[in-house]
């Protein structure tokens, strides 16, 4: 669905985005029909490639999530100290939420990651 969605933005067709990413050209609107149809799932490396050439996080074409694909369509376009403030604030809301045992997770609880120290020799 994500992948003719994003097609569909750049304003391109199927046989267009198949030889952009490689496919021989006899086969390349077919290829990508069965993609956007669920007929075929493409490899890692293709989803990467249609990424690519379509101009969207490979992510985007994966999630089932709407908001989330919304999200990842956007944050291209944010400047580093927006995505650092949007990071922040997601985090932030994160441990606040519930969790499935009823307790919340609380700031101090989540522990920060602290660089390997090396062992001496």
């Amino acid at each position: 669905m994500r992948l003719r969605q994003a097609r569909e933005r750049a304003g391109i067709t199927q046989q267009e985005l198949g030889v952009r990413v490689g496919v021989d050209e006899s086969v390349a609107g077919p290829r990508i029909n069965q993609y956007e149809n669920g007929v075929h799932q493409p490899r890692q490396e293709m989803v990467l490639e249609l990424a690519n050439a379509l101009g969207v996080p490979a992510a985007y074409l994966s999630t089932k999530d709407e908001l989330l694909a919304r999200l990842l369509l956007a944050w291209p376009n944010l400047t580093a100290e927006q995505r650092r403030k949007y990071a922040e604030r997601a985090e932030a809301d994160a441990v606040k939420v519930p969790r499935p045992s009823g307790r919340t997770t609380r700031p101090e609880a989540v522990k920060k990651l602290s660089p390997r120290r090396a062992k001496p020799k």
